[in-house]
């Protein structure tokens, strides 16, 4: 399996998850504007810091596996995770929040005598 093959089962799944989760949410989900900018400065930090690791010798990647597109020393496959994470946390967190919200609902539903 070449790394661009594992990172489109990576952000897939993510990008699934994500989709469900944004049906959970309902009205609460998470801004596309925000995601947008999380994916931008994600990227420009994979790029810097994955750059100066590569260049260090910390980790290298087998040149067989890879597309040979690179940003910097970073190959493009890098930019998988950061966008998977960008994609689904701020939507995990905004189906959390209206999961407590219609939670905290319902006990003041109960409480309320009228």
């Amino acid at each position: 399996m070449t790394y661009i093959e594992l990172s489109a089962w990576f952000v897939g799944v993510a990008v699934v998850a994500a989709v469900v989760l944004s049906v959970v949410a309902g009205r609460n989900r998470a801004h596309l504007g925000a995601i947008a900018a999380t994916v931008v400065v994600l990227f420009l930090l994979t790029a810097v810091f994955d750059t100066v690791m590569i260049a260090t010798g910390l980790f290298h990647y087998s040149p067989d596996h890879l597309l040979g597109v690179h940003i910097g020393l970073a190959p493009l496959e890098d930019f998988a995770y950061p966008l998977a994470g960008a994609v689904l946390l701020p939507t995990l967190w905004a189906a959390l929040r209206a999961r407590r919200r219609a939670r905290a609902g319902l006990r003041g539903a109960e409480e309320d005598p009228s």
